[in-house]
């Protein structure tokens, strides 16, 4: 039996990689999806394709996560062309590594209007159409909790902040009935760190399954969290990590 039928998700930064992963997963549970994309529009369209091979209505919108403004329009397309909005995956981030000293105040700015502000501009747009039922699920890192590779503090700190804001989000929204949780992935091979990277072999030497994940495992607890088994769930944080973090 599909958890999801009849509801309507909005995945961010869902045309590669664990962005489009959940977005897929979504519409296999019976999900009408849309997602947001920047840069790809032919592996957006490609992932809308897959969405409605399942049988249900899929949007690719084009919006720069970096742009409150283009953030909360997509949020009401999304509404009006998909008949409402249940779930917002906050998924799309960037990630900037440099040594500390090397890091510009351009580098922080858009490092938080990325991986920070496009979360809480996105999930305060997404309540005005969300009720009992609702679910905010933001995509964090297992970096919040531990960096153990140089060059990280600023995707630490932006990573690190979707903890707290989570937290605050399901103090406000718990007597709404609307669920806030945060989904820390570990080593994922996906364009940004695939698992023959330069990095990946020390990766797998900190971890206690020491193979890179798949979009798929992390697509599987966001099928969790925004499903009705996840109900008393919230302001919580889940990592998918193969035990990065122990």
């Amino acid at each position: 039996m599909k958890t999801l039928q009849h509801k309507t998700a909005l995945v961010t930064g869902g045309s590669r990689g664990i962005g489009a992963a959940i977005a897929k997963r979504l519409a296999r549970e019976g999900a009408n999806v849309a997602i947001t994309y920047n840069a790809s529009p032919e592996k957006a369209a490609a992932v809308v394709k897959e969405i409605e091979a399942q049988g249900v209505k899929g949007l690719a919108i084009k919006a720069d996560s970096a742009d409150p403004h283009a953030v909360i329009a997509a949020v009401d397309l999304t509404a009006k062309e998909l008949g409402g909005l249940d779930i917002i995956v906050n998924n799309a981030g960037i990630g900037v590594y440099k040594d500390v000293m090397e890091f510009t105040l351009e580098d922080f700015d858009l490092i938080s209007a990325v991986n920070i502000r496009a979360v809480f501009a996105g999930s305060k747009a997404a309540l005005a159409y969300m009720g009992k039922g609702g679910r905010i699920i933001n995509i964090g890192s297992c970096q919040a909790e531990r960096m153990p590779t140089p060059g990280g503090s600023l995707y630490a700190m932006s990573k690190s902040a979707l903890v707290g804001l989570t937290k605050g989000m399901a103090r406000d929204l718990g007597p709404k009935g609307i669920t806030v949780n945060v989904v820390h992935p570990g080593p994922i091979d996906t364009d940004m760190n695939p698992a023959n990277g330069p990095f990946a072999d020390y990766e797998r030497s900190i971890m206690a399954i020491p193979e890179f994940g798949t979009g798929d495992d992390v697509a599987a607890m966001v099928a969790y969290l925004a499903g009705p088994d996840s109900s008393y769930v919230t302001g919580a944080g889940f990592l998918i990590d193969g035990g990065t973090n122990i």
